[in-house]
């Protein structure tokens, strides 16, 4: 059996069921109701666990761009205004956690600089995730290989030598899984460039995933078919919501439609031994002449 990644309670790696991540992100624009209401219904779609997105605002936006003004639904204002207006602080990770603790579903962030890992540390994620954007900040690597959780490390807007550079950081590769992705808002079909998958498994020895941030559910499904352990979607009530994320993001019935096609595709893909089954046999006898 290959290599093997504790998340929670689950195994994620070769020989087991694929990992289901609904990723909210910042698509509850600030509203700890609208994140509720989000985290109920990806549990009720089947997923194994929602994923928020933690940034420090005032780190994270550059200082070229705070004062820029803009508008948004909440009123005319600046992109550091707005970010920290779509940002959740301790109150609302409190009411995250109590929430999924209740449902039984697992919850993680995506963690944008080393403040949001130590924000993070008191509710003890089951993992941390890497965003594409930070595949190369080693100072933030670092800071994640102290906590000793499992890391997933995203892949999009970054080459090979890139990935192997960052992935060199992790010594023995006990806990990281990676995901291929390509970071576009919503992605072409012909960028997800999903053969990617096996080159990965090929090449790393660690559980590899994908994140997909495409239009539609068929990508996704057939990264499980080329290798992929993990699967985390973009989730949204309503893609018409206000979002630079919704267009790229999967509706509740879409989201349950997604975790069922891909358990009919890992129970399809079978053991890839040639072997005459018993539901065979009746055609078998009555339809073989030479035996």
């Amino acid at each position: 059996m290959g290599k093997t990644v504790k998340l929670g309670n689950r195994l994620v790696g070769e020989g087991q069921p694929v990992y289901v991540i609904a990723e909210i992100g910042i698509n509850h624009n600030g509203d700890i109701g609208i994140a509720k209401r989000m985290i109920r219904s990806a549990y009720a779609a089947g997923v194994d666990a929602v994923k928020f997105q933690k940034r420090t605002p005032a780190v994270c936006v550059p200082l070229s761009e705070q004062s820029k003004m803009r508008e948004t639904p909440w009123g005319y204002m600046s992109y550091l205004e707005y970010r920290e207006h779509v940002e959740f602080w301790e109150d609302e990770y409190h009411e995250i956690d109590e929430l999924c603790h209740e449902l039984g579903i697992d919850w993680f962030a995506s963690v944008w600089d080393v403040e949001s890992i130590d924000f993070l540390m008191k509710f003890d994620p089951i993992a941390y995730k890497v965003p594409s954007a930070s595949l190369t900040d080693h100072e933030l690597l670092d800071k994640l290989l102290s906590t000793r959780k499992p890391i997933i490390l995203s892949t999009g807007m970054s080459t090979m030598d890139q990935i192997r550079q960052s992935v060199s950081l992790f010594g023995n590769l006990d806990n990281l899984i990676i995901t291929h992705a390509t970071s576009a808002y919503p992605c072409k079909p012909e960028e997800l460039n999903l053969r990617m998958i096996p080159k990965l498994i090929e090449e790393f020895d660690c559980p590899i995933g994908y994140s997909g941030h495409e239009v539609g559910l068929i990508p996704s499904v057939i990264s499980v078919a080329l290798g992929a352990c993990l699967v985390e979607r973009h989730f949204t009530l309503d893609r018409a919501m206000w979002g630079t994320d919704q267009a790229a993001s999967v509706e509740p019935q879409g989201m349950e439609k997604l975790v069922k096609y891909i358990r009919v595709t890992e129970a399809s893909l079978g053991d890839g031994i040639k072997k005459v089954y018993d539901d065979e046999l009746p055609s078998l006898k009555k339809l073989r002449r030479v035996q």
